[in-house]
C-alpha cells in the first residue's frame, strides 16, 4: 500500500500545539492510525495571551478534554482607556460563560498527555525537515526519526509554519498582522475572575506620548502570576514603529502598582499572521489548520479556539470524504464557508486601527458614555469569537450582515 519508508501512518500531524493535539485526537476517535511529530519537546512554549474563551472551552468539552482545563476561571473582559472603564461578562449562549487561561507550557503538554491516551503514537523533540511531494500529493514525511509514509498529513506547526512553507504556504503581509511580547509575573491579584485589557496603550508613561495602534493586556492565571502583554497591528504599508518588548517594560511599569507585580519573566515575541491572510493552505492529501493557516481573529489575536475547531473540521473533512478525496479546494472552502464572513469583516475594522489618527478620534467615544455602554461590551463579544450562527440578536445580525459587504480580497485562504 506504502511506499518502503521506516515508518507508515494513515495520518501524520505536523505540530503538537493545542490545534495539532486536537486533531490528533479526533483522528484516533474518527479510526485512523495517528503519528504526532513536534520539534520542541514536552515543555514546549509559545508567545501567546493564554486566555481560554468559552468558546475554546466549548470545543474543549465537546471533544471530551475539560481534564486538560486548569481549575482557573473567569467571567468575562474588562477594558481601559480613554478615561472609561467597561465590564464585559462572557454572554450567555451557545458557548457557555466560562472562560479559563492557563500557561502555553502547561495546557499544550496537557493535551499531547491526552493524545497519546487517545492512541496517537507522539514524537516530541522531532522536526519534519523534507516532504516528498509528487503532483501535489504528499507521499512522505522526512523527520528527525526517520521517513514516514503517509495517506493524510494535517500541518499545524504555528504562526512561522516551516513544514507549511516546503509546501507552498505563502504569508500576505499586505493584509493586517500583529506584533506581540509576552511575560509572566507574579501578582496578589492572579486569582481576579476577569481578562484586563488596556486599549488605550502608549508608548511611554507621559500622555503626550504616542498612542499604538494595539492594546496592552494582563490575564491572571490562577497560580500565583499573570500574563502581561502587548501588541500592535500591523501592515506592510503602515508598520507599527515599536519595539513590543520595550514597550511590555513600559506597560509593566505602568501597570505594576496596581497589580502588585513582581519583575518581568520569560519575556517573548513573535509575528502573527492573522484572518486567513494566507495562501496555499491545502493539496490532495493534506491541510494547515490553526495558526499555520493564520486562524486568528484580527481583534485581538486569539486563536486557540479556531485552532481547535479547524483540527476537528479537517477531521471531519478527511473521514468523511473516502479514497477519492481531494482537499484542495475543498478545504479553503470550508474555511471560507465557516469563518470567511467574520474573518473579512474582523480584517476590515483591525485595519482601521492601522491608521494612527483612527483611535485617538475614536477610542474616547468608544469607551466613554453611551459607547462605553453599548458598543464596547458588544466589541468585547466579538473580541471573544462569541457569536454563534443561531444567535439572532440586533449585534449577532449586524455582525453577520457587515461580514457578507465586507470585501474579502484574494488571499483569504487564497491560490496562488
Amino acid at each position: 500500500m506504502w511506499r518502503v519508508s521506516d515508518y507508515a501512518f494513515e495520518c501524520l500531524v505536523v505540530g503538537a500545539g493545542p490545534a495539532g493535539s486536537a486533531a490528533a485526537i479526533a483522528a484516533r476517535r474518527a479510526g485512523l492510525e495517528v503519528l504526532l511529530i513536534d520539534a520542541s519537546g514536552k515543555r514546549r512554549d509559545k508567545t501567546c495571551g493564554d486566555g481560554l474563551t468559552p468558546r475554546a472551552v466549548h470545543t474543549l468539552r465537546r471533544l471530551g478534554l475539560e481534564s486538560a482545563l486548569p481549575g482557573y476561571r473567569n467571567r468575562g473582559l474588562k477594558l481601559h482607556g480613554f478615561g472609561g472603564d467597561v465590564t464585559a461578562a462572557w454572554p450567555d449562549g451557545r458557548y457557555g460563560t466560562v472562560g479559563s487561561a492557563s500557561p502555553r507550557v502547561v495546557f499544550d503538554n496537557a493535551l499531547v498527555e491526552e493524545a497519546a491516551k487517545a492512541g496517537a503514537t507522539v514524537w516530541q523533540d522531532c522536526p519534519a525537515t523534507g516532504v516528498d511531494l509528487r503532483d501535489g500529493r504528499i507521499r512522505s514525511v522526512t523527520t528527525a526519526r526517520g521517513e514516514v509514509a503517509v495517506k493524510w498529513v494535517i500541518v499545524a506547526d504555528g504562526v512561522r509554519s516551516p513544514f507549511g512553507k516546503l509546501l507552498g504556504r505563502t504569508w500576505h503581509k499586505s493584509e493586517v498582522y500583529g506584533i506581540a511580547a509576552r511575560s509572566y509575573c507574579a501578582s496578589p491579584r492572579s486569582d481576579d475572575p476577569w481578562m484586563h485589557s488596556h486599549v488605550e496603550l502608549r508608548d511611554g508613561a507621559e500622555a503626550a506620548r504616542a498612542i499604538q495602534p494595539g492594546y496592552g493586556w494582563i490575564f491572571p492565571l490562577g497560580n500565583g502570576t499573570v500574563n502581561l502583554g502587548c501588541g500592535a497591528l500591523s501592515t506592510d504599508a503602515r508598520p507599527a514603529r515599536v519595539n513590543t518588548k520595550k514597550l511590555l517594560v513600559q506597560y509593566a511599569a505602568q501597570q505594576r502598582e496596581a497589580w502588585g507585580l513582581g519583575p518581568e519573566q520569560d519575556v517573548a515575541s513573535a509575528l502573527l499572521p492573522m484572518g486567513g491572510a494566507v495562501s496555499n493552505v491545502a493539496g490532495p492529501n493534506w491541510a494547515l489548520i490553526g495558526d499555520a493557516a493564520a486562524c486568528v481573529n484580527p481583534l485581538n489575536g486569539e486563536g486557540i479556539d479556531y485552532g481547535l475547531e479547524t483540527a476537528v473540521m479537517a477531521v471531519d473533512l478527511i473521514a468523511g470524504a473516502g479514497k477519492a478525496a481531494d482537499l484542495t479546494l475543498a478545504w479553503p472552502l470550508a474555511l471560507r464557508e465557516a469563518h470567511g464572513e467574520a474573518f473579512s469583516l474582523a480584517r476590515t475594522a483591525a485595519r482601521l486601527l492601522t491608521y494612527p489618527q483612527f483611535l485617538p478620534l475614536a477610542g474616547p467615544m468608544a469607551m466613554r458614555g453611551l459607547g462605553g455602554r453599548y458598543l464596547m461590551p458588544a466589541a468585547a463579544r466579538l473580541m471573544g469569537n462569541l457569536v454563534a450562527e443561531e444567535d439572532k440578536d440586533l449585534v449577532a445580525r449586524a455582525w453577520r450582515a457587515a461580514g457578507r459587504v465586507a470585501p474579502r480580497g484574494g488571499v483569504l485562504w487564497g491560490v496562488d
